[in-house]
């Protein structure tokens, strides 16, 4: 089968990394990487951003300054970005972290130009921190992200298996939708990515498809351009 997608941006959510009772689960992480792999070697240019919800949230610190409790969470993403470099490293996928601010024994501080290299280069980029500032979350670092290097879509891959017109830990009878487009997500004020990504996604008419990552082989489906998930376009 032809790709539908040759250069992408996946949003990994630091929860889907998880298991209850585990900031990592060993299980979750080897399917994700065995997917990366696979799809890295069928020859896609990709970037993958991580957020860091299993370890720490920015709005978890309800008595913290903001500031503070958002530097916190970019540090989580970091720590999740060196978790995933080291199982595609372990798996033979050349791959390299990026930083939002620096880490110097993290990874690189993030270069528009030097990262289209790299993509070109056949490297996996791991983007750490976010926007590299608070108020913002890594949903909003990942849609700036996959703008600025200029990928065909961007790829959710969260603990749900796509957006629903309602909240479905809550209502029973909330029905996923298979496509929305930005207009309607942001009037509808739903919540699975948050309103400024939608919004530079809109700007840059960049797609956004978001499914499951616990889904078999669900990375490489969505690359091939199978019909899962929503798609917010």
């Amino acid at each position: 089968m032809e790709l539908k997608y040759k250069r992408i941006l996946i949003k990994v959510s630091g929860e889907a990394l998880s298991s209850k009772g585990n900031l990592f689960d060993t299980n979750i992480i080897e399917h994700t990487v065995s997917e990366i792999k696979t799809i890295h070697d069928m020859g896609v240019q990709m970037g993958v951003v991580i957020g860091g919800g299993n370890i720490w949230r920015g709005r978890e610190g309800r008595e913290m300054d903001r500031t503070t409790a958002d530097y916190m969470g970019m540090l989580a993403t970091a720590i999740n970005a060196l978790c995933l470099q080291d199982a595609l490293l372990r798996s033979g996928v050349d791959c390299q972290i990026v930083t939002a601010f620096k880490i110097d024994k993290i990874g690189e501080l993030y270069d528009q130009r030097k990262a289209v290299q790299y993509l070109e280069d056949g490297k996996v980029l791991l983007f750490a921190c976010g926007t590299g500032n608070p108020f913002f979350s890594t949903d909003t670092g990942a849609a700036l992200r996959a703008a600025e290097i200029g990928v065909d879509v961007m790829l959710l891959a969260k603990n749900v298996d796509g957006i629903y017109d309602s909240d479905p830990k809550t209502n029973p009878n909330a029905k996923r939708l298979d496509e929305i487009s930005y207009r309607e997500y942001l009037s509808q004020n739903l919540k699975v990515m948050d309103s400024a990504a939608v919004a530079i996604c809109q700007d840059t008419k960049l797609p956004v498809l978001l499914f499951g990552l616990a889904e078999k082989d669900s990375i490489r489906r969505a690359v091939m351009g199978e019909k899962m998930g929503t798609l917010l376009h």
